[in-house]
């Protein structure tokens, strides 16, 4: 029986090793010229946007392998070529995590039926990728010319396959894999599941493998330990596991609950990860319109940077999803707090400048802003909501309301946010109860305040999937204003939120007059404190 070929059909370049000789080659390459004509046919679609990277021809789906080498921060995608629509490694460049050009396909399938989703790792020399190649099992591949154009295949066949090849009983699951070293060893996780839940339910599991040579790889153990935060029935893909300030953090996506991440603490005696804390990236389903798979990198200063893929909600001829800003997560000023906030130089963006001073909302009243209107802007805004319960901001409104997207503030309107409790064991050394009494003093600010995304009524066109609400809570200490940076892009609103969370969500308005923006609070009058708006350039010209 002779083996099936996957061999791709998409045009396969080789390129030279030096820049100078990379960069004449690109100018006449005829898959790069491909990809700029299409580019250029598809910019005319309204929704289409100019500002958060898209991909230039087909669909495509998860970010993967998002790394720094040689000055450059390279953004890897399962790409999906025109004549051969399996998954292939998508490939685009950028000096400043904002301004990207597309650059040939990387990696191509054969011998996997299709290059799925993975991490790089950058050493000194080269960049090695390990990702799932379906049908056979995790692959390595390694580049070290300028561009990374060039990739080869360690051993040209599964690193890490399938199923065991000595016959061993299966431990395991092979799937997305993520790559780090320590010592003289790689490590690499494969995400999957064990039935260790409630009453034998399935919960995610990363496997944990190491390797000397990339070549051969042993299995260890699973990697996570004291995870009460997952859900049962949750899955762990698309792992990544990277330092954070004195931490450790791995995102992941769910393909029941989302894109999230665990963070604690790496025994590198064990080789376990000792997960405190966890968080979400997905404060809804992640289709129609929601967020999906991330692919994270260190940012070499204590932080990391994360992307993902917005999946649509919408349908558009030759094109689908997006990428999200590149967001920078960094440890809080609290333990176990995250602070996450734009990456890159999205300032470099800006041009028509709107500067609005304080103003005060009175109650019940609609506030439609004269001269700040647009589909590609950033806002950036400070309210005092003073006793109102709910402040709301309107973008993308239509001059009759007919479409509009609301983002709305709910002040202590959360759950209780207990921060800064005793270390395990010393709360009942002190004699203290579990939850202090009513009226007891409590460690800190005890209320969530709730931000939430609502596209209900972004759009009138018939196709257009609703969906329900972002809704994420952040905490604000006493006298602390709200502080918004909102970034709309034709089919994406994406939120800051006072450095604590961002929420996004892909809208389709219909009407070409959807544009405006208004403020409104609610029951009691609120305080504007500033906003300023600029319109944002596009990266493709």
């Amino acid at each position: 029986m002779t083996e099936t070929s996957y061999k791709s059909l998409a045009p396969h370049y080789t390129f030279a090793d030096t820049l100078e000789e990379q960069e004449a080659q690109l100018k006449v390459n005829p898959l790069l010229n491909r990809m700029i004509a299409s580019r250029q046919a598809k910019a005319g679609d309204p929704h289409r946007p100019i500002y958060h990277y898209v991909n230039p021809e087909n669909t495509l789906n998860d970010p993967n392998g998002l790394c720094f080498w040689q000055g450059r921060w390279h953004l890897f995608y399962q790409g999906y070529p025109p004549e051969d629509p399996r998954v292939h490694w998508g490939h685009a460049v950028s000096d400043d995590l904002i301004h990207w050009r597309d650059l040939p396909y990387a990696i191509y399938p054969d011998p996997e039926e299709c290059c799925f989703s993975g991490s790089t790792l950058v050493e000194d020399d080269r960049v090695i990728a390990m990702y799932h190649g379906t049908q056979v099992g995790n692959m390595c591949a390694v580049s070290n010319d300028p561009l990374l154009l060039n990739w080869e295949k360690v051993t040209g066949q599964a690193v890490i396959p399938t199923l065991p090849q000595d016959g061993s009983p299966q431990e395991y699951t092979v799937f997305d894999p993520c790559i780090w070293k320590k010592g003289d060893y790689y490590y690499s996780l494969s995400c999957g599941m064990l039935p260790e839940g409630l009453t034998g339910k399935r919960v995610a599991v990363d496997f944990l493998f190491r390797s000397k040579d990339l070549a051969t790889w042993e299995y260890l153990h699973p990697f996570t330990e004291d995870d009460r935060f997952t859900l049962v029935g949750d899955d762990g893909a698309c792992p990544y596991f990277w330092p954070i300030g004195d931490r450790w953090i791995l995102p992941f996506f769910s393909h029941m609950s989302g894109g999230q991440y665990l963070l604690g603490d790496y025994d590198t005696e064990r080789d376990k990860f000792i997960v405190t804390s966890a968080g979400l990236f997905n404060f809804g389903a992640s289709t129609p319109s929601g967020v999906h798979a991330p692919s994270a990198t260190p940012d070499g200063e204590g932080g990391v940077i994360i992307i993902h893929n917005m999946n649509p909600g919408y349908p558009s001829e030759g094109w689908n999803q997006i990428m999200s800003l590149p967001r920078r997560v960094t440890l809080g000023q609290r333990e176990d707090e995250l602070k996450i906030e734009p990456a890159g130089d999205v300032e470099s963006l800006r041009g028509e400048h709107v500067r609005i001073e304080e103003t005060i909302l009175p109650a019940n009243e609609e506030l439609v802003l004269g001269g700040v209107s647009g589909n590609a802007m950033e806002l950036m805004l400070e309210i005092d909501a003073k006793d109102s319960p709910m402040v709301e901001l309107n973008v993308l409104r239509s001059p009759n309301r007919e479409e509009y997207t609301r983002i709305s503030f709910f002040k202590d309107r959360g759950f209780r946010k207990h921060r800064d409790l005793p270390k395990e064991g010393a709360l009942l050394a002190s004699g203290l109860p579990a939850v202090p009494p009513f009226g007891s003093p409590r460690p800190v600010p005890a209320m969530q305040s709730i931000v939430s995304l609502d596209t209900s009524y972004s759009s009138t066109l018939a196709d257009a999937l609703s969906r329900p609400p972002e809704t994420a809570p952040i905490v604000l200490e006493d006298d602390e204003p709200l502080r918004l940076r909102v970034f709309i892009d034709k089919s994406i609103v994406e939120i800051f939120a006072n450095d604590q969370q961002c929420i996004a969500a892909r809208v389709y308005p219909g009407r070409s007059d959807s544009l405006g923006v208004s403020l409104r609070a609610q029951g009691s009058e609120a305080v504007l404190k500033s906003l300023e708006a600029w319109q944002m350039s596009n990266i493709y010209e």
